[in-house]
């Protein structure tokens, strides 16, 4: 039972959760890599998903996501135990895809318990298949983890899940063959020392395939907060940093002829505009007119025709 506790009990389901990769003259089942994409949002999903349980279990827990795997939808089902197990399908769009979210029997009806006021308690023995109450307890989950996978996904693509009409029988679902491949996440949820409980949720390859150049992408960590000391540090560095600022007063144009017949002693006679262009390094910061100050040449500023943040 989830809210009951179990301190012998072991954390992790024991479980090969290598993923497939392609061996001679055996198809590929995962195109995408080493999936850390996916193990990411695994994680961000199962970490929103304390906000869906508590309410529901009524009670603090920890969510926590498995490593993943891809497998097919056949050995999938055989390593499962033959126990009552809803099969909740989530369609996917865009795309005609579905998603699965499966969840384990006495789970299922811990929670009808505790919907209707009671404190968690299942049978001992599982009915053989789910009354209509379960199932609307399955899909009422299946709505409220909609969202948080929506979320979840976001970064990486805009997909929207539906819940469709939830299983007990595995073959009674469409759309799906058991030699189809699927990326298999697990999200685990405990409470207290209680032995932890999992749902499943089943991505098929052939729904993802569209996304796959973001599935191959690197995911960034979220950056760390900056060293307040070594940003003054690196400010003042910068603002120490020189530029060379320079003045085109005059551009005089002559004939190539004239050129060609320059000699020591001519002169080449200029105008100087009242306003002249102010530049640094190879931006023009404003314009100025030309005099002295302290004895030295000088440019006066008239006007700044672009803000100071444009050079960072």
């Amino acid at each position: 039972m989830v809210n009951s506790p179990s301190p012998d009990a072991p954390e992790r389901r024991e479980r090969n959760r290598q993923a497939d990769h392609v061996a001679l003259g055996v198809a590929n089942l995962n195109p995408f890599g080493d999936l850390h994409t996916v193990q990411h949002l695994s994680a961000r999903l199962a970490r929103s998903l304390r906000a869906v349980f508590e309410p529901l279990l009524r009670q603090e827990v920890r969510t926590f996501a498995e490593p993943l795997a891809v497998q097919r939808f056949a050995d999938y089902r055989a390593e499962r135990a033959e126990t009552l197990t809803a099969w909740l399908p989530l369609e996917i769009a865009p795309g005609n895809g579905a998603a699965l979210a499966v969840f384990d029997g006495r789970f299922v009806m811990e929670m009808l318990d505790l919907f209707f006021g009671g404190t968690g308690h299942a049978p001992h023995e599982l009915p053989s298949e789910f009354s209509p109450s379960a199932e609307a307890i399955v899909s009422r989950i299946g709505n409220m983890l909609a969202e948080p996978m929506r979320v979840a996904w976001e970064p990486l693509a805009r997909l929207k899940f539906t819940t469709g009409h939830p299983e007990s029988n595995p073959a009674m679902l469409s759309g799906l063959d058991g030699d189809d491949a699927l990326v298999v996440t697990r999200i685990g949820i405990a409470a207290g020392n209680a032995k932890p409980i999992f749902i499943d949720l089943l991505y098929p390859v052939v729904a993802l395939k569209p996304y796959a150049p973001s599935l191959n992408g690197k995911v960034l960590s979220k950056t760390a907060e900056q060293d307040p000391a070594w940003r003054t540090g690196l400010t003042r560095a910068v603002m120490g940093v020189r530029f060379p600022i320079r003045s085109v007063l005059a551009e005089p144009i002559i004939s190539l002829a004239t050129l060609m017949e320059l000699k020591i002693g001519d002169v080449i006679p200029i105008s100087v505009d009242k306003d002249v262009p102010v530049m640094v390094g190879g931006d023009r910061l404003g314009s100025g007119t030309v005099g002295t100050s302290n004895g030295k040449a000088a440019i006066k500023l008239n006007q700044i025709t672009r803000e100071l943040g444009e050079f960072q």
